[in-house]
């Protein structure tokens, strides 16, 4: 079965400063700044934009969903990160192993304390 969706267009972080969540994603994860319009703040990560904003009412602050990012080498990507000031969780570690690879993986936290895995894929 198939439908009308093809992929995602955007996803929405919450978070309670957008100028520090900013800084973070753009100056510590090297994602794309787009543009800002008001409380809100874009930025593009592949092909996928992320859309920063305040919660509109306590209904809706809790933390995102987890994004996960694909890296080639996860040693060197969490190295390169962490050196930039982001904080993980742990190191790097196998999740599955496959009949063609492995899948590893590493977690980390933005300042809103959402939570985000680097995962690669490793022949």
């Amino acid at each position: 079965m198939s439908g009308p969706l093809t992929s995602l267009g955007q996803i929405s972080i919450r978070v309670h400063d957008v100028d520090r969540a900013v800084a973070f994603y753009r100056d510590l994860l090297g994602l794309e700044f787009l543009f800002d319009a008001g409380p809100l703040a874009f930025l593009m990560c592949g092909d996928v934009r992320l859309m920063l904003t305040k919660p509109e009412s306590d209904a809706f602050d809790h933390p995102s969903s987890t994004l996960y990012f694909w890296v080639d080498d996860i040693g060197a990507a969490r190295a390169e990160l962490a050196e930039r000031g982001v904080e993980f969780e742990d190191e790097p570690h196998l999740i599955a192993r496959m009949p063609d690879h492995e899948l590893w993986m590493t977690f980390f936290r933005d300042p809103d304390r959402n939570l985000h895995g680097l995962m690669s894929e490793v022949r």
